[in-house]
């Protein structure tokens, strides 16, 4: 009997002992080094890849996208439809982006694809109810946009609905109408684009791509708005 209690006793204090010793070592010390390790060799990732503004201000992370609409008339209507504010670059149609005017009023919403087929009678009314709106606000007094110049992904949403890219076929059918929201000259518009328009990874890997946020900020910064 007490060499049943006895050994009972030492198998609930061993198993105390490495319970304790696991607590410190995979709950207290790995995850320290980890993320020291992370904030010396990848801050900026380890941090959430955050975009500032020129006063240092987090306005987003450059991996999620987000929307750039005017405010809503009356917010508390759930059925008044956002109008997108054209003074900015847009991004990808898609239910699944937050809303920022870059600034910090971001909110993450729910993320995910339509799952509709292609020839899906809805998508395929909602793709060609996102191309006249795209023609009609890109089109400028010098500038008209051609129905076979939208690109995909002007009318599409990504499979996550939170990309933070736009092709730069899209970038560039908006350059005209931003430069005459912002009554700038196009040419440096158009430069901003180029200069914020990333290539292929590693050179060969995915396609080129614009990050809107970034894009956005570099414009806010160009524009002083």
């Amino acid at each position: 009997m007490n060499n049943s209690v006895g050994n009972t006793a030492r198998l609930l204090w061993a198993g105390l002992r490495a319970l304790l010793v696991l607590t410190i070592v995979c709950g207290v010390l790995y995850p320290l080094a980890v993320t020291g390790i992370a904030q010396v060799a990848f801050n900026d990732k380890a941090n959430g890849s955050e975009i500032k503004d020129k006063s240092g201000q987090v306005v987003g992370s450059s991996l999620i996208g987000q929307t750039y609409n005017l405010p809503k008339a009356n917010p508390d209507d759930p059925e008044e439809a956002a109008k997108p504010d054209l003074k900015w670059f847009q991004p990808r149609p898609s239910n699944g982006l937050g809303s920022n005017s870059v600034n910090t009023q971001y909110a993450l919403i729910l993320s995910g694809a339509t799952n509709k087929a292609a020839d899906n009678p809805d998508l395929v009314k909602l793709v060609e109810e996102a191309k006249a709106a795209v023609i009609a606000d890109n089109t400028t007094a010098s500038y008209t946009v051609k129905p076979q110049d939208v690109p995909a992904d002007a009318v599409t949403s990504s499979g996550s609905g939170l990309d933070p890219n736009i092709s730069p076929a899209y970038a560039k059918i908006q350059v005209h109408r931003v430069a005459e929201q912002n009554k700038l000259d196009v040419k440096q518009v158009e430069k901003l684009v180029e200069q914020n328009t990333e290539g292929r990874t590693l050179g060969f890997m995915g396609e080129p791509r614009v990050n809107v946020l970034e894009l956005n900020t570099a414009l806010k910064a160009l524009t002083k708005s």
